[in-house]
């Protein structure tokens, strides 16, 4: 029913519109509504299909819908070419709890496995109050590396952690 499949280009507005719902939710990504733009979108399309990779998966009911996207790619400095970072995930709130998020995300894990031998390290970064989601990519394998302490202003005016993880490729060839 659901089927993961690579971004591309003709994506921008279908990836920029879930991203604006998911920001509307308090408990969704860091970033508000506000700060979802078109270039930001742009931004991490273009990194991902130059030294990373986006995944999508359409709404298999409402053709034109992307209910599902997540995405890392290399930053820039070559001491860290051996890294996949900013990694993102959004679902749409209509869709979650339905094992979406888990699926692209092991098509993600899998792809890097499979086919990124330049990768040894994937790199994300988790609100500490996101205890569901720190669980949930313990389980699949991400390992907790810190803390950095009050990084995060939450909605309340309050401050909180985030929780900085990464997996390993086991297939990474140096």
């Amino acid at each position: 029913m659901f089927e993961v499949r690579q971004a591309n280009s003709n994506d921008l507005n279908k990836i920029y519109s879930l991203y604006k719902k998911v920001a509307e939710q308090t408990t969704g990504i860091a970033r508000s509504s506000a700060e979802i733009t078109k270039p930001y979108v742009k931004s991490f399309i273009r990194n991902s299909a130059e030294t990373g990779i986006e995944l999508v998966i359409d709404n298999p009911e409402k053709k034109g819908n992307i209910i599902a996207e997540i995405h890392c790619y290399k930053l820039t400095a070559k001491v860290f070419s051996h890294t996949l970072s900013e990694l993102t995930i959004v679902t749409d709130p209509d869709f979650q709890g339905k094992g979406i998020g888990k699926m692209i995300f092991m098509h993600l894990l899998d792809s890097i496995s499979n086919y990124r031998n330049d990768v040894l390290r994937v790199e994300l970064i988790a609100r500490e109050s996101n205890r569901k989601a720190i669980k949930f990519y313990q389980q699949i394998g991400f390992k907790l590396e810190g803390r950095l302490e009050n990084r995060i202003m939450n909605s309340l005016g309050n401050f909180e952690s985030d929780i900085p993880m990464a997996w390993f490729n086991k297939n990474y060839l140096v």
